[in-house]
């Protein structure tokens, strides 16, 4: 478990990085859209829209399939099920989600 916890961690550091570095300039990032409250993060571990707007449904795609991919890489290399992953990486996702954002409790958007 622990080391899934530890390949979880590397892959919540680099997955901003990552989603600014695939976007074009003039697109919404990650960091602009969570500030924007347009998306959130869920118990499941992946993002949704907050406030429907076609660019960040467009992001929030996109960075769940980055997700989903890394999440099942985890998972092989651990032989855990996808759903241990998904789990362990939506409760550290909410965890260090900073004040002012959304995150999903209870199915209800709250902001932290």
């Amino acid at each position: 478990m622990n080391t899934i916890r530890r390949n979880l961690v590397k892959f919540l550091v680099a997955l901003p990085l990552l989603a600014m570095l695939s976007m074009p300039a003039n697109a919404l990032n990650l960091a602009q859209a969570k500030a924007q409250g347009l998306v959130g993060e869920t118990p499941s571990g992946y993002l949704a829209v907050v406030k429907s707007n076609a660019a960040a449904s467009a992001l929030v795609k996109d960075i769940n399939a980055k997700r989903k991919a890394a999440y099942q890489n985890i998972a092989r290399k651990n032989g855990q099920p996808l759903s241990t992953v998904e789990k362990l990486a939506g409760q550290k996702a909410i965890n260090n989600t900073p004040p002012g954002q959304y995150v999903k409790i209870g199915g209800s958007w709250k902001k932290k």
